[in-house]
């Protein structure tokens, strides 16, 4: 349970910064010789705490978007029309490959090259990104939406980053870092409940009281860590920018290389 308590800390640490919530589990997993439930349907699972977190971050807004999508050409319909599509992609590419994508690659050694680049595409990009051109995610177009959808699916390799695959594509269509963040951030929240929800369906007959036990306070943990990570986050944002992000996933990534060369 302690174990549990830790991998908790972590995901809601990492879930919504682009350094890659589920790299991080892997790679402390690996460290205390966690065991949690079949399937790596832990390390999936409790994200719903990460997205619980969102939630209440961005409830009003999220209210108001309940209250009026349905009226077609608001600034409401647009929001909900941009999440949809850009949540599709994940949703029909993690249906169709999950158990291969966590039979294959969830490992460090897959972990760690996908840090690396992904942290030298997240510097390459702040560096070379067209000037904003969007404010407001009601600003999105539908092909920027469905775009920042594939980004979103790319990240189902472990060590990619779904905020960082998100926010990187984001920025490449145009849209400013606050922006971007506040979509990948409320994205996440359709995406992390359709695939916890597949994961534990598809691990149901496995599952002990003790899996269970572990994954709720797991979830619960990475809710309040994930409540404060969200909100310092899109404080600083705008100012600090991505690139120390880059940097850090670059020195992790390294880092497990040489711990795996050296055995």
């Amino acid at each position: 349970m302690f174990d549990a308590f830790l991998m908790g800390v972590v995901e809601g640490l990492t879930e919504f910064l682009p350094i890659s919530s589920t790299g991080h589990l892997i790679l402390l997993g690996e460290l205390i010789g966690f065991h949690g439930p079949p399937g790596k349907v832990f390390e999936i699972t409790i994200q719903l705490g990460a997205i619980l977190a969102v939630i209440v971050v961005f409830w009003a807004r999220l209210m108001a978007v309940a209250r009026g999508f349905w009226k077609r050409g608001t600034p409401e319909y647009v929001f909900a029309m941009n999440v949809a599509l850009a949540f599709l992609p994940a949703a029909f590419i993690g249906a169709t490959f999950h158990g291969t994508i966590t039979s294959l690659l969830f490992n460090p050694f897959v972990v760690a090259c996908a840090l690396i680049l992904g942290g030298i595409a997240i510097i390459v990009i702040e560096k070379k990104r067209p000037e904003p051109t969007i404010h407001a995610v009601e600003q999105i177009n539908p092909i920027a939406a469905v775009l920042i959808g594939f980004g979103q699916a790319l990240a189902m390799i472990p060590g990619t980053s779904r905020s960082g695959a998100t926010i990187i594509t984001a920025l490449l269509c145009g849209v400013d870092r606050k922006t971007a963040a506040e979509f990948s951030f409320i994205l996440a929240i359709p995406t992390m409940i359709a695939a916890s929800a597949y994961s534990l369906f598809k691990v149901r007959a496995e599952l002990t009281s003790d899996g269970l036990a572990q994954i709720a306070l797991g979830t619960v943990v990475a809710f309040v860590v994930a409540l404060f990570t969200v909100k310092l986050l899109l404080a600083f944002i705008a100012r600090i920018g991505f690139t120390p992000f880059g940097w850090y996933r670059i020195g992790l990534g390294t880092l497990i290389l040489l711990v795996l060369a050296v055995g």
